[in-house]
Parts: structure tokens; sequence; C-alpha cells
């Protein structure tokens, strides 16, 4: 309300504030409907036009996809057309692959601002979750703002305030720009693998094992600056609020899927390479009586099922399948499908079968059952 005085009196004018804006938008190459903004147009480019280069690319200034890149995501995806996205190249300088339609492949900003979109989408169907949207998601003018809110909030107690978390998770999210990217990639393998996933938004929001994952990469940040206290208490807040116990010093890549994620316990000296999925109650842990460095070391493009206990400083290599409730206490070769307990391959040890496709993309759990199992009902 506020005072106006006319002709000697004193009359109340109601004071109605504008309408709330959205945070504003980048500009994009060209404009498109609000619903179809997803539609980003860095994926669309075809063998036939990476003779030059792209200049609606999200890297214009990048290298030109190669053959080799082409006959890769094939490998992956036979089924797919010949697009090729332009995912940045990983930190240890090979080109890595998203295998995606072109509605979910989204680069940078537009990511954000899909998540945004959706939000409102979900405040249209939903209006009584209106406060909770705009606290978690549309109040924030970044992924990387939104990202330490709500971990902050999920990870805080009564002696360790969300306040607190905020500023350290915002300030290393800021800071590290490889962690935001890693980030980006996890977002859309949740969001291309996992059949329950509905939105970007709902990943971000409600996927416990994509938060466990992001705080993890928080802590492991810490760790290796030598903050070992901080981030030990970082694992523990995750531990109990996600039930999923990374320990700060494994090293994981990107684009990785924790499905689920209740029961998963990764050990210190493990490492997890790029694009792996891996589902609920797995353990990469040690043998319990070898030090140093004592964990499993999984390879790309690895699927590592449910239930699984994978002992000891072995390998599982490249493009590798892990079958659900497996015991592996030895090396399981590239593209190759270990099962049981004790886990062996599949085909035999001398002439393995091998697998065709990447099994993280795909999910596959039950492909080749009948070369091992005699299994019937």
């Amino acid at each position: 309300m506020k005072l106006q005085a006319t002709s000697g009196t004193l009359s109340l004018i109601r004071y109605n504030p504008p309408p709330f804006s959205p945070p504003h938008r980048c500009t994009t190459p060209f404009s498109l409907p609000k619903h179809r903004l997803f539609m980003a147009a860095c994926i669309d480019t075809s063998r036939a036009e990476t003779a030059q280069t792209n200049q609606l690319s999200c890297e214009p200034n990048g290298s030109h996809l190669d053959d080799h890149m082409y006959k890769f995501a094939n490998f992956c995806r036979p089924s797919f057309s010949d697009l090729v996205s332009c995912v940045p190249m990983s930190q240890n300088g090979r080109k890595r692959i998203h295998t995606s339609t072109v509605e979910d492949d989204l680069c940078g900003a537009d990511l954000w601002l899909k998540i945004q979109d959706e939000a409102r989408s979900d405040v249209e169907q939903e209006p009584i979750l209106s406060s909770y949207y705009y606290s978690l998601i549309l109040s924030h003018k970044s992924l990387e703002s939104a990202l330490a809110n709500h971990l902050s909030i999920k990870l805080s107690n009564s002696s360790l305030p969300s306040s607190t978390l905020y500023d350290l998770f915002m300030g290393v999210l800021v800071e590290d720009g490889e962690i935001m990217g890693a980030v980006k990639d996890d977002l859309r393998a949740v969001k291309e693998r996992d059949p329950a996933c509905i939105s970007y938004v709902q990943c971000l929001v409600n996927f416990k094992g994509f938060l466990a994952c992001q705080a993890h990469r928080v802590a492991h940040r810490l760790w290796s600056q030598g903050r070992k206290i901080l981030a030990l208490v970082i694992q523990n807040r995750v531990s109990e609020a996600f039930a999923v116990d990374i320990h700060p010093g494994a090293k994981i890549g990107r684009g990785i899927l924790l499905d689920h994620a209740t029961g998963v316990v990764i050990g210190e000296t493990a490492v997890i390479g790029d694009d792996v999925s891996i589902l609920h109650n797995v353990t990469l842990g040690g043998t319990g009586k070898v030090s140093g460095d004592r964990h499993p070391k999984l390879g790309d493009g690895v699927l590592i099922g449910a239930g699984t206990c994978i002992l000891g400083n072995v390998r599982i290599g490249d493009g590798a399948k892990v079958g659900a409730g497996s015991v592996v206490l030895k090396e399981v070769p590239p593209k190759t499908t270990a099962v049981g307990n004790p886990a062996r391959l599949v085909g035999g040890k001398e002439n393995p079968i091998k697998l065709d496709k990447i099994p993280s993309f795909t999910m596959d759990q039950t492909s080749h059952i009948s070369e091992w199992s005699d299994y019937v009902i």
C-alpha cells in the first residue's frame, strides 16, 4: 500500500508489483519458440557437413569430426542416423561420444535454460510446487548456484549449516569449470540411459545417484587440495543422506549414471572411466588384506549390474559388462561379459563372446543369457 494526497485528503492506492520475469536469456544464433529451445543446433552435424566449420556448433573453432568418430558413434548405436555430437574432448585428450538424440543433447547455457523451462512447465501442472521450484531452480541465475544450493540443503544438519556448505560448494563449482562440464555430462547420461528420468530438472532435483556423484566431485577436489578432513565430512554426510559411500580419493570420469544408487560403495583408490553405468548395491572394494592401491579400475563404457562386488586392484576393460549379483576377483577383458559367483566370462576364458555395442549405453543386462545359463521357469 502507499499513501497519496488528493484535494486535501489521503487515499490508499494498492501497489501491484511487476510480474516475475525469468533470468536474462543468453542470445542464440537464431530465435526459437519457447517450447522448442531444446532443439539445439549444435548437434545437427552430419558427415557430409563436417568438411567445413559449423557456425552453429558448441565449438565452432574446434577440430573437425573425423571418420573414426563417426564409425565409433555407429558402433555405440548402429541404429542411429549419421548425426554426431559436438561434445568437448575429455581431459585426457580422447574424443568422447554422447550418443543421444538431437532433443536430448544440449550445450552449455542451453541445458540450464532447458532445466528452467522444465521447471516452469512443472509449476504449470502442479501450482502447489511453485515455491519449491522457485527456491530450487527459478530463483537462481546459473546451474552452479542451483546445484550448490540443493546439495547444501540436502547435506546440512544442526551443526553443519546450509549457508556454510553453500559457500563451499559454490566456490568449488565456480572455480573449477571441469567439474561443471562433468556435471552436465552426467545430466545428459541420466536423461538418456534411465527410462525413469522424465526430464533434466527431475534428475537435478530428485535423483540421489546424480546428487551423490556431484557431491563427490566437490569432495574429491578438496581431497586433491589436501583438505582431507573437510572432504571426509562431505563423504560422511553423503553416505547418511543418500546411502551412497564414495571415498573422496576415488577418481570418477564423466557421463556417469548411478542408477538408483542405494548401497553403492566405492573405495579410496578406485578409478572409474567415462560413460560408465553402475546400478544399486555395487561394491568396488578391497580384498581386506592389502594396503596402498587396492581397489578396482573400471574402463570407459562399462556396465556394472545390481548387487555386484568387484574386489581388489583388478581392471574391468573398456566396454565390458558384469552381470547382476556377480563377484569379480580377476581382470575382465574389454567388450566381454562376466557373470556369476565367482564371475566367469560368457563364452569361456579362451574364446569369450565379444560385445558389439557399448553396454553402459544400451543398459542391456540380459543379452547372451542362453549362452551361459539354462535358467527356466
